[in-house]
């Protein structure tokens, strides 16, 4: 199957709601992406709604918008849909009111935490729950290893502890051409170390929540009142798999994390479209 390239003028007619990636898409870890002002003007001078699905659980959405507008780029926190507000959802569905949670991430990660209902303790403590939600903003190494030791001493003493990944992503674009590990990353590393310590043994991987969990895309098209939807994404096991999953048409934006070389991708990873910028 060829996967069409497309300009994204030739989106915005063809689309009434747009959902948008952040990082690879909109910003990088530090600054816009060149075309991102021009491209969220033309859609609110048609008339467009828009969203954006990100799996940063690293900024409360007020967070978020205000980063985006220091460096230009002028976002209503309303329209920021995050992988950390899925967990109020998970904590309730999984009767995690009121358990104890190690979190790895900034402030806005903890809180995100404490808004689901989560009692938020040190990572050297017993914990019921461990929530990664970013990969900076603590001591990274002291905070994993305590987590990491944690775990451990429940597990051997025959306690229960849940692993709960608000954003899955791997990696993502620090810069123009630069890029850094991100959540999931530090994930996998708590998994392989489990798996050292108990070989073969179940119910010691994480329950990610965001992309390419259908969750965010799913949300942002309740909010919209339409199904007539396009996620521009840069990453295919995230961006769009997620829109595969929900039902929605993509757009592979080739500046960010996957290359633009698609032949032979799985179909569940496969976009609609392929698009080079975010110019009309």
């Amino acid at each position: 199957m060829v996967i069409q390239d497309v300009r994204f003028g030739e989106l915005v007619e063809r689309y009434e709601l747009f959902l948008f990636d952040a990082y690879g898409v909109l910003v990088h870890g530090t600054g816009i992406m060149p075309e991102a002002p021009a491209a969220i003007a033309s859609l609110e001078r048609a008339g467009r709604p828009y969203y954006v699905v990100t799996n940063d659980a690293s900024k409360l959405p007020a967070t978020a918008a205000q980063r985006y507008q220091r460096l230009g780029l002028q976002l209503d926190p309303q329209r920021i849909l995050t992988s950390g507000m899925l967990l109020q959802e998970h904590f309730r569905t999984h009767g995690l009111a009121g358990a104890r949670c190690a979190v790895l991430g900034p402030p806005d990660g903890i809180r995100y935490v404490e808004l689901a209902g989560g009692e938020v303790v040190p990572a050297d403590s017993p914990f019921d729950v461990l929530v990664i939600c970013d990969e900076s903003g603590f001591p990274f190494v002291e905070t994993a290893d305590a987590a990491l030791t944690s775990i451990i001493r429940s597990i051997d003493a025959g306690r229960t502890v849940q692993l709960v990944l608000p954003n899955p992503d791997i990696l993502y674009p620090d810069g123009v051409d630069a890029f850094g590990f991100a959540a999931g990353s530090v994930a996998l590393m708590f998994e392989a170390a489990l798996a050292r310590r108990y070989p073969g043994r179940e119910g010691l991987r994480f329950t990610p929540l965001g992309k390419p969990q259908a969750g965010l895309y799913r949300q942002a098209l309740a909010l919209a009142g339409t199904d007539n939807a396009v996620m521009i994404g840069d990453q295919l096991e995230t961006d769009i798999a997620g829109a595969n999953r929900a039902g929605v048409d993509s757009a592979l934006l080739t500046t960010g994390v996957s290359l633009g070389d698609l032949a032979g991708v799985d179909a569940a990873i496969r976009p609609t479209w392929r698009i080079a910028s975010l110019a009309p």
